[in-house]
């Protein structure tokens, strides 16, 4: 959903976005105190710079994001069903999301190896930080955790959202109703029952990834067209609708969004690649979890383009599962 508010401020939209919405977003945001682990387990931070220089947006996804008002306690304790890398090149001509499965098996610092979204659980946002930055061997610079009703709030506020459906499904989240194959205009109670169905599909959170996506281009392409963008009213109907279901690092202030949204202006919805990050099958650990089994040669890939800034090329070569 952090692609919903770069596309509300990135297509032209900054001043607007400054004018109306930038004081929403800093008081209906809650903010975490501590958001990151500790510099001496981290990768280095880019050399200071006046030119931009590339970002990394981590992005976790829960159906409920606890009782976190000033601190990161409710979010421990929980596990993130959506993981995503938003990385930003230093060039800002494009957006590279990756997505990855949250049932992976990875280690987990201090813990062990256990599935990548139980990182949450053990030790709040930053462990979650500091396993996804052992994973790309670069640093996370800003995260949002999204409680999955802002999926309804942004859907609603829009009006409906219209999203490709690659795989017709019965849905077990809003009984009753059937998802269609193909193009589907989408209200807040259908957008949040599409990106949170995995029991109606054979690959489970396979489909669910692909589909988080395909909602995600959705609501990118209503957002970023004109009728929106020169409407301040519209702009900040929609901050309201996700601002209160985001909880953020302190950093990832109207000031930050709004300066990386002038950075940001000339990309469109065509800009923004998604991949999955690379895998090698389900299985079963030894005691006894289902899995995914990361494919780590092929994950060597995926570091360096991380470490390189040059996400978008291999995005471009690794089709979405």
């Amino acid at each position: 959903m952090i692609l919903v508010v770069l596309a509300l401020v990135g297509g032209g939209s900054a001043a607007a976005y400054a004018m109306e919405v930038g004081k929403t977003w800093d008081q209906k945001t809650v903010k975490l105190v501590e958001a990151f682990p500790a510099a001496a387990v981290r990768p280095e931070a880019a050399a200071p710079s006046e030119a931009p220089v590339a970002q990394n947006i981590l992005v976790l996804g829960s159906d409920t994001r606890g009782d976190s008002n000033t601190t990161i306690d409710g979010l421990e304790g929980q596990r993130s069903d959506t993981i995503m890398v938003v990385h930003i090149p230093a060039d800002r001509q494009h957006i590279t999301v990756m997505s990855i499965m949250r049932d992976s098996w990875v280690d987990i610092p201090g813990f062990g190896e256990a599935k990548i979204n139980a990182a949450l659980s053990y030790g709040g946002v930053p462990l979650a930080v500091q396993t996804i930055e052992g994973m790309i061997g670069a640093r996370i610079d800003h995260v949002a955790v999204v409680d999955f009703a802002g999926f309804r709030g942004v859907t609603d506020a829009l009006g409906g959202v219209d999203v490709y459906n690659s795989t017709a499904f019965d849905s077990s989240k809003m009984k009753g109703h059937y998802f269609d194959r193909g193009m589907q205009t989408m209200n807040g109670e259908e957008a949040l029952a599409f990106v949170r169905e995995r029991y109606a599909f054979r690959d489970g959170d396979f489909q669910r990834a692909r589909n988080q996506q395909e909602f995600a281009k959705g609501v990118m392409s209503e957002v970023m067209n004109a009728a929106i963008l020169t409407n301040p009213g519209r702009i900040g109907g929609l901050v309201s609708a996700l601002a209160p279901y985001l909880v953020v690092d302190s950093g990832f202030d109207a000031a930050y969004v709004g300066n990386l949204a002038l950075e940001l202006r000339d990309v469109t919805p065509t800009d923004v690649s998604f991949f999955t990050a690379p895998t090698s099958g389900t299985g079963t650990s030894s005691d006894g979890q289902s899995i995914v089994n990361v494919d780590w040669d092929a994950f060597v890939a995926v570091k360096s383009a991380f470490q390189s800034d040059s996400a978008e090329q291999f995005a471009a070569l690794v089709p979405a599962k």
